[in-house]
């Protein structure tokens, strides 16, 4: 394994009602809300988030999506490429956020299962 691919940074679920699912995880679980937008919700669970995305559909609904947290996304794209990796979609910019750019990269596990690369690069 590339360094760093052990950590995870972020778990995703789709949810057909996002304002119930939101409801759930944050009055009856009692998960911390971080930031909450028309289509996200994102929660914080000790460091590791939780994505819940609306899906558009009964075909946007899939099974959860593990994000790996890596220093440097493109060595990890490269040293997975260099195991037969093949990734959905290569290193990219997601979000310019305050303190930090957001990037990932998109693959899959043999049972067709959605994972991903995803690393910050510090706006300090």
């Amino acid at each position: 394994m590339p360094p760093g691919i052990s950590v995870i940074g972020q778990i995703e679920l789709t949810s057909g009602d996002l304002d119930r699912a939101v409801e759930f995880y944050r009055a009856k679980l009692g998960i911390p809300l971080l930031l909450r937008s028309e289509n996200m919700a994102f929660f914080d669970c000790e460091g590791i988030r939780l994505a819940l995305r609306r899906a558009e559909g009964t075909k946007d609904c899939y099974g959860p999506v593990i994000y790996f947290k890596v220093d440097d996304i493109h060595a990890a794209a490269e040293a997975l490429r260099g195991r037969g990796v093949e990734f959905d979609r290569d290193p990219h910019l997601v979000a310019k956020m305050r303190e930090h750019d957001l990037w990932m990269a998109l693959f899959r596990d043999p049972d067709g299962n959605l994972l991903a690369l995803m690393a910050t690069d510090d706006r300090r």
